[in-house]
């Protein structure tokens, strides 16, 4: 693993005007890690527009696993915070990657107090935050597009169903002082309602940037402003007919 920059580096995003490619994508979706023995990763999330990192993931698969009679690997997560070194949490899932989908089986945290347990058979609590597809099928690990969500410039029209993941079309991404020939992966509305994110993935199906938006009155409860007033400077995208805003990036290791 690769110590990861305290600021996340310049980019630019292009439109290529090649067709999208298929790509076979292994990472779990959300921690970048693909659930294999052997693999380890480091990824970072950082705030836009300082740019500056909020957290830091430390990630490596431990070992085989298995959770309800279903076979896995076991990973760990070591998430530290930038703006207090002491918030440390320990993080322990088991994943499952087979020929066509990638999921999770179970997720364990430890605050120190308790660890507190979740897998599969937990239903929609499970589901809510780590489940994704028709009865936790996973994601699929084969992309191609779907035409399930289309896009023109920062224009997104989506179906009408459940799990929406889809390639929206190939971009090169300049980070770090490098080119790399990506298509995005758009996936709406999972894990959080209100939530959009986009996904640059090379033709390895690794991920070269991460990009979360959020709907304009997302929590707006909690934090008593719109995106647009609270983010005024920042990327906004259109998504069947609503606002979204750019909230943070991820990058991992990979690039470095």
């Amino acid at each position: 693993m690769k110590k990861l920059p305290e600021f996340i580096p310049e980019y630019k995003i292009e439109i290529s005007p090649g067709a999208p490619f298929s790509v076979k994508w292994e990472e779990l979706m959300g921690w970048f890690l693909v659930p294999k023995l052997g693999e380890k990763i480091s990824w970072g999330m950082y705030d836009i527009p300082s740019r500056k990192y909020i957290h830091i993931y430390d990630m490596q698969v431990t070992g085989r696993a298995k959770v309800h009679g279903i076979e896995g690997v076991e990973l760990t997560a070591r998430e530290a915070s930038y703006s207090d070194k002491s918030e440390v949490a320990n993080r322990t899932f088991v994943a499952q990657l087979t020929d066509t989908h990638c999921r999770y089986l179970a997720a364990f945290r430890d605050d120190g107090d308790a660890r507190s347990y979740i897998t599969f058979l937990d239903g929609n609590e499970f589901m809510l935050n780590w489940g994704f597809g028709e009865d936790n099928c996973g994601n699929e690990t084969h992309l191609e597009i779907k035409g399930d969500i289309k896009r023109v410039g920062a224009t997104v029209t989506s179906a009408k169903k459940d799990f929406l993941l889809d390639i929206v079309g190939r971009y090169t991404v300049a980070i770090g002082g490098r080119s790399y020939d990506t298509v995005c992966v758009m996936v709406i509305g999972t894990y959080n309602c209100g939530v959009v994110s986009e996904q640059f993935l090379d033709k390895d199906g690794r991920t070269i940037l991460w990009r979360r938006f959020n709907r304009d009155d997302w929590a707006a409860e909690g934090y008593q402003k719109k995106w647009s007033e609270q983010l005024p400077e920042n990327d906004r995208l259109t998504v069947n007919g609503i606002t979204y805003v750019h909230w943070y990036d991820c990058i991992t290791d990979y690039i470095l």
